[in-house]
């Protein structure tokens, strides 16, 4: 038996990128290909935070650091990003609709 977790593709630029749509819940699953695995930086971790200018606010008031403050990006996301201790990138974004559902979303 065959387990299917992921819809058809929500986002496709192949061959380095896709974003699929969870069968179960408001989830989507990303994939990065990439040359080798990484090192120094460690992983990319995603966190959606429905209210990141806040989230990032408190988080500072308790004297964490932040690499890159929240911005707007060119895929229509707001992203903050910060290191965890063992070195690996986490991102706090705010993407409403556009996780889903960007402009470019294949039909």
């Amino acid at each position: 038996m065959k387990a299917t977790i992921c819809n058809a593709p929500i986002v496709e630029s192949l061959p380095h990128y896709a974003r699929f749509e969870c069968k179960d819940g408001n989830s989507t699953f990303s994939i990065h290909k990439v040359e080798q695995l990484p090192k120094g930086e460690g992983i990319w971790i995603y966190f959606e935070c429905q209210k990141l200018d806040e989230e990032v606010d408190a988080l500072l008031s308790k004297g964490i650091e932040f690499e890159e403050m929240p911005n707007d990006k060119s895929w229509l996301w707001r992203e903050a990003r910060l290191k965890d201790p063992d070195n690996n990138q986490l991102i706090l974004y705010y993407a409403g609709q556009n996780r889903l559902n960007p402009p470019w979303r294949i039909k």
